[in-house]
């Protein structure tokens, strides 16, 4: 099976095999805390300051853009700069071994995520899931496979919540930003990262 986790900056999606200390399941409260951003930036008064403006301007362009294609390495990049800043929260998910297939012992995960998601509080903001995987095996497979990782849990959420297909930005990284560098295969190398990008108020203000 394949575990999927969520860290700082983003989501991270564990790919394991017989994964062993896994945390607690977060509950639907828990995620919908974690995903809050700060007082200030929620301020509907506040004026945005220039990082924020190309925050926006940014993640205007690419959520058309996911619908329809892969992301370009720079504007993965881009993306990944920003995910740096944003709230997020650890969750474990599990895959099907070498497949994007999301095991059926990940649902509840998903269903809390799906429910923190649709709260009023964060419902309309703009969600990056973005793919990672460890060394093992080509890049070119491993690009895909966490393109295609990150493309099953956004339809998961679209077809369970109903969430709006063009506020979740989809990004593969494939092997390019390991969390252990020291060891390639490492498990916490497998995941997918998930981060809050934008608020509905920080989008219309």
């Amino acid at each position: 099976m394949r575990a999927l986790t969520v860290v700082a900056g983003g989501f991270l999606l564990f790919a394991g095999c017989g994964f062993a200390g896994a945390a607690e399941r977060a509950s639907e409260s828990q995620i919908l805390n974690a995903l809050k951003p700060p007082p200030l930036a929620r301020a509907l008064t506040a004026t945005p300051s220039p990082k924020d403006v190309k925050r926006q301007a940014v993640v205007r362009n690419l959520r058309s853009v996911t619908r329809t294609r892969a992301l370009t390495g720079d504007e993965r990049n881009e993306l990944a700069s920003i995910a740096k800043d944003r709230p997020s929260i650890d969750l474990e998910i599990y895959f099907d071994f070498n497949s994007s297939e999301i095991a059926s012992k990940a649902v509840p995960d998903l269903m809390n995520l799906g429910r923190a998601l649709t709260n009023a509080e964060l419902q309309g903001g703009v969600y990056l899931l973005s793919g990672h995987t460890d060394a093992k095996g080509g890049e070119d497979y491993n690009q895909r496979l966490s393109e295609r990782r990150a493309q099953s849990v956004k339809d998961f959420l679209v077809r369970k919540f109903r969430i709006s297909d063009d506020t979740l930005v989809t990004a593969g990284y494939g092997e390019e930003q390991l969390k252990n560098t020291s060891d390639p295969l490492a498990g916490e190398n497998r995941r997918v990262q998930v981060t809050n990008l934008e608020t509905k108020q920080e989008a219309g203000r």
